[in-house]
């Protein structure tokens, strides 16, 4: 997919790009996104993450190429962000390594620079950030990493317990009449509770928006220890799932900021324009030492 910069950026950072030919790699762990940035616009892909992180990106690679006509050899910089960010190799192309935090911040930041509060559900942990308002940059996070309760893995297991896509799953939650009680903090001992629910006939919609609303409450705890700043968006996959984004939404107390790009593209969108920045800084340095 590609789209024209102003017409999904904040107006006030659309002037920032620059002319050089970027493109930033988040390769989660569930799926691998790339975003290209060049004369304006901006190419988005994904794909399924594979077993081999390289594969992943030269898939990534293909399918950016397909899009934008752009090739190995005519992108000035690439940065790699995600659980896959360290497993590849783009040979003479000039690469960079940057934490998927600091790029879902950035990329925030450019969507809305507004935004100072930022919920990131991936296929393997959960996370709560600060961003400064002002630059972009991360204040604060912290991420429940330990235990896949919480994240997309944990949503898509209860999805296949119920018969469900993760697709379905969030559209399902918002026809239950009453959340059913998940108290597990263990994901063990969550699957454990929702096949006792489902063999007690509780309607899959009430099970779907109790297991939403355990983990906006997680959510709710991590921001409990960093702060909770308006204006606040939901980034990456998850963020599509309108079940959990109404759970979150209620526990949190606070709508999420509305975006004009999806949401799953944060960490790519602000690993490319990273690599802007990057190539920016080592051009000023290059004439300061001139």
């Amino acid at each position: 997919m590609n789209i024209k910069a102003d017409l999904v950026l904040d107006q006030r950072r659309v002037g920032e790009l620059t002319d050089d030919v970027v493109i930033g790699f988040d390769i989660g762990s569930r799926t691998g996104k790339a975003v290209l940035l060049k004369d304006g616009l901006i190419y988005s892909v994904l794909t399924p993450t594979a077993v081999f992180m390289q594969q992943t990106v030269d898939r990534l690679l293909a399918l950016t190429a397909a899009e934008s006509g752009v090739t190995l050899d005519g992108i000035d910089l690439a940065v790699g962000t995600g659980y896959g960010r360290i497993a590849f190799d783009l040979k003479d192309t000039r690469q960079k390594i940057i934490t998927e935090i600091t790029c879902h911040a950035m990329g925030a930041y450019y969507l809305n620079s507004d935004i100072q509060s930022i919920v990131d559900i991936g296929g393997q942990d959960a996370k709560a950030i600060r961003v400064d308002p002002r630059n972009g940059r991360v204040v604060d996070f912290i991420m429940n990493d330990k235990c896949a309760a919480g994240t997309g893995r944990f949503l898509e297991k209860v999805a296949e317990l119920l018969g469900l896509t993760t697709e379905e799953l969030g559209e399902e939650a918002l026809k239950a009449t009453a959340a059913a009680d998940i108290s597990s903090q263990c994901v063990v001992f969550a699957e454990s509770e929702v096949i006792s629910l489902s063999a007690k006939s509780e309607p899959p919609a009430n099970i779907a928006a109790g297991i939403h609303l355990a983990n906006a409450r997680r959510i709710k705890n991590l921001f409990n220890r960093i702060g909770l700043v308006p204006e606040i968006m939901f980034s990456g996959g998850v963020a599509n799932n309108v079940g959990m984004k109404k759970a979150v939404e209620e526990v949190l107390g606070r709508k999420f900021t509305d975006i004009k790009f999806d949401a799953i593209y944060t960490g790519a969108l602000g690993a490319a324009i990273l690599a802007q920045q990057t190539l920016t800084n080592s051009k000023l340095d290059m004439a300061i030492n001139i």
